[in-house]
Order: C-alpha cells, then sequence, then structure tokens
C-alpha cells in the first residue's frame, strides 16, 4: 500500500461518510459538522482549530454545503477554503443516490481541489474588480448571469455566488481582473 498523503490542517466537512473517504487516501484530521446543523459551539471549536492548526472548509457543492461554508466565513474569516465541483462530487453510480458530496469523490477530483486551496485575502488596496468589471463580463443583469457565475465558480474553484454576493467573494479569496476575465475567455458562447 502507498503512504498516504499528511495534510497538517484539520478539514471540516459535513458528516462521516466525507471523513470515510478522505481518509482512504489522506492522513487527515476532520471536524464533521454533521450536516446543515452548524451552531455556536461548532463555529467556537473551528475558531479554535484554526488557531492552533488552521482549517480548510470543504463542503459539499449543493445548498446546504454553501450555506455551512458562509456561516464559517463570517465566524471564521481566516479559515482556508477547498472547493468541488459539482460534476466531482456526483455518486458514480445509480445505487449510491443522487446527492452530491465530498464522500463520493475520486483521489484525483480531491487532489485537484485540495491543490486549488484558497485563504482569506486581506489587501482591499490592491483588490482589482469592480461591479462595472461583472457587467461587462455578463455577471451581472444578463439573460445568462446565473450561468455564467456557476461557470466562474466551477473554473476559479470558489463556488458558486449569487449576484450580490460575487464581488464579495472574489475579493475575500483575492481573485484578480485577469483570473476572472481569463475564465470567462473559455465560457461557451452561442454561436462559436
Amino acid at each position: 500500500m502507498t503512504e498516504k498523503i499528511k495534510i497538517s490542517e484539520v478539514l471540516v466537512v459535513e458528516g462521516k461518510d466525507d471523513t470515510a473517504n478522505l481518509r482512504r487516501f489522506y492522513e487527515v484530521d476532520t471536524y464533521e459538522t454533521r450536516g446543515s446543523a452548524i451552531n455556536e459551539e461548532d463555529l467556537e471549536r473551528i475558531d479554535k482549530l484554526n488557531a492552533l492548526r488552521g482549517v480548510i472548509v470543504f463542503t459539499d457543492p449543493d445548498y446546504n454545503g454553501e450555506r455551512i461554508r458562509r456561516i464559517i466565513m463570517e465566524a471564521v474569516p481566516t479559515a482556508k477554503h477547498a472547493f468541488l465541483r459539482r460534476g466531482e462530487a456526483a455518486p458514480k453510480s445509480k445505487s449510491k443516490g443522487r446527492s452530491l458530496g465530498v464522500e463520493h469523490a475520486s483521489f484525483e477530483d480531491l487532489q485537484a481541489a485540495l491543490s486549488g486551496v484558497v485563504g482569506h485575502f486581506d489587501d482591499e488596496e490592491n483588490f482589482d474588480i469592480s461591479k462595472s468589471d461583472l457587467l461587462r463580463l455578463g455577471l451581472l443583469m444578463a439573460s445568462d448571469s446565473r450561468q455564467r457565475r456557476e461557470f466562474l465558480g466551477e473554473e476559479l474553484r470558489i463556488g458558486y455566488s449569487n449576484g450580490k454576493q460575487l464581488l464579495k467573494r472574489l475579493e475575500l479569496f483575492g481573485v484578480t481582473l485577469a483570473e476572472v476575465e481569463a475564465a470567462m475567455s473559455a465560457y461557451p458562447q452561442e454561436g462559436r
């Protein structure tokens, strides 16, 4: 058996199946939120773990996972984040159900997500994206803005954001205008 990769930070996941899948490939400690039921006690523990070892929030790419991520972002703004794409978190067989989850991800997809960990960006002066840039790129107020934001979130591995949250999320993770433009240049255009 090959040696497992050690992850020094604690991964915040939703449940025991996520932990089990991660431990197939990694030597890792996890903190399980037990689904969407995250409370003040959980947030205090996550904050303490972040101060001691650092944490990586690795929730499912669905509504509850994004909800948990937002709650943790608010309470522990210096936490790091790893994102799976929706297709990477889908069950590989029909017998596994239809829910998205870290528990369904392959080693390659977990590696890609964990190698793309993003952290809190605390340099507002150098943030170069404006609301007019988002409008110009069709990420706001266009007929396909939602699809464009979904595409951008997948490409940059920062998860989905609605129109009101997008600028804040891009700033939080220190995404540059050049990165957004490069990602959006790959967006499939009609008539191409």
